[in-house]
């Protein structure tokens, strides 16, 4: 369901979803948060139409198996070893 962004007369701006199909809203279900009452509402045209996406599921991360989380977390606990002693073998050879 989409959400729409209302306007009390007021002054107050909030959102509300609403189904594509219904009709825009005239009056406010429940009094204003800014100035309590039921007062006249419109609905405003909005900036931008992003898709929002809320809950898990949506990023490449978690879709991953726990066997490569568990061994993602345990190569970033190890630390890192330096290899500057082979290095320097190499040079006196």
């Amino acid at each position: 369901m989409p959400t729409y962004e209302y306007q009390c007369s007021c002054g107050y701006v909030f959102e509300m979803m609403q189904s594509i199909k219904a009709k825009p809203l005239t009056k406010m279900r429940t009094p204003c948060e800014s100035c309590g009452k039921n007062k006249p509402i419109k609905r405003l045209i909005s900036k931008g139409g992003a898709i929002i996406f809320k809950g898990s599921g949506f990023y490449q991360t978690d879709y991953r198996s726990d066997g490569y989380k568990k061994q993602k977390d345990k190569e970033t606990d190890k630390p890192k070893e330096t290899n500057t002693s082979k290095k320097e073998d190499k040079k006196d050879v």
